[in-house]
């Protein structure tokens, strides 16, 4: 199982997400990660707005990898959520974004912190990848999903 998939439990997959805007998204991850993970949704959002800040996480093709690092998390963490309607995220080619991975690592995993970042950028540059995440009816298909993918 690729390293992504391992991250990824049905209580980290949230389907047809209600938000407006980055700061809202930023606030809908917090809770998904406070009820799934007990990490504080106000330190969820603050550190995925503060990387925000350096540059936009939207990768293009209507997704986008934001990220934080947390003080004190034990391991690498993280969720997907799709939205219900699309929100600005200035990425590359304009378009706004449906389907996010929010990764949370712990404050000094650098190395691993990128190797995630590359698989993920990996997996959501197959469009055939992107269009089923799209269709994904719920969690646990999302979850065989992310399973059963594999590097090109």
């Amino acid at each position: 199982m690729n390293a992504i998939a391992q991250l990824l439990t049905p209580s980290t997959i949230a389907l047809d997400v209600e938000a407006d805007s980055k700061t809202r998204l930023f606030e809908q991850a917090g809770l998904l990660f406070e009820h799934s993970s007990g990490i504080s949704r106000t330190v969820v959002s603050a550190s995925l707005a503060a990387r925000e800040k350096l540059g936009s996480t939207g990768l293009g093709q209507g997704i986008a990898i934001p990220h934080g690092r947390i003080k004190r998390l034990a391991k690498a963490t993280g969720a997907f959520i799709r939205l219900v309607t699309p929100i600005a995220f200035e990425a590359p080619d304009g378009k706004p974004v449906e389907q996010l991975f929010v990764l949370l690592v712990p404050e000094h995993a650098t190395e691993e912190h990128l190797q995630l970042l590359s698989e993920l950028a990996q997996m959501f540059s197959q469009r055939a990848f992107r269009d089923k995440l799209a269709a994904a009816v719920n969690a646990q298909d999302l979850i065989e999903l992310f399973r059963g993918w594999e590097a090109a």
